[in-house]
């Protein structure tokens, strides 16, 4: 698909599209990121849902490996290594999502009384690292599918209290 075909769709001008977004691939970057964002708000209603860690970290490891955006977020990772001009923008999105991430589970946490066995930040960049390079593994035609990891494990909030 061109960008004159992109921009007719979107009922804009061609230089708009470019304008705004620098290249077809930053857009398409830009729109994976925009499923991934999305896709993510509703993996947050799945978690607050959950009536105890466990079942948290079950069930979120569950839904993320089946959200529908993670194959283009592959792409545009795998876009972001082969064009070095688009790792800023990666990078921003990557960025968004972490920090997005890293909100939702400190007002869980703290509105639930849970904990995490690791700084929230690093509990975020730690459990989308595994599940993105899951996908990236999959996609590149590496042995299994992304329900052979147990990205559940990735996960350190807990409901009990700290170990002695």
């Amino acid at each position: 698909m061109s960008v004159a075909e992109i921009a007719n769709a979107a009922g804009v001008f061609p230089n708009q599209v470019t304008y705004y977004f620098g290249s077809k691939d930053s857009l398409l970057v830009h729109a994976a990121f925009l499923g991934l964002l999305h896709d993510a708000r509703r993996i947050e209603r799945i978690g607050r849902q959950a009536p105890d860690a466990a079942t948290f970290r079950r069930n979120i490891a569950r839904a993320v490996l089946a959200m529908p955006s993670l194959p283009s977020v592959a792409r545009a990772l795998a876009a972001g290594i082969s064009k070095p001009e688009l790792a800023p923008v990666v990078d921003q999105h990557l960025q968004l999502l972490f920090r997005q991430s890293e909100r939702f589970v400190s007002r869980l946490i703290d509105g639930r009384g849970w904990r995490a066995r690791r700084p929230l930040d690093v509990e975020a960049r730690t459990f989308w690292s595994t599940a993105l390079g899951a996908v990236l593994l999959v996609r590149a035609g590496a042995h299994g599918t992304v329900a052979d990891l147990d990205l559940a494990g990735a996960l350190t909030i807990h409901d009990e209290p700290e170990p002695g």
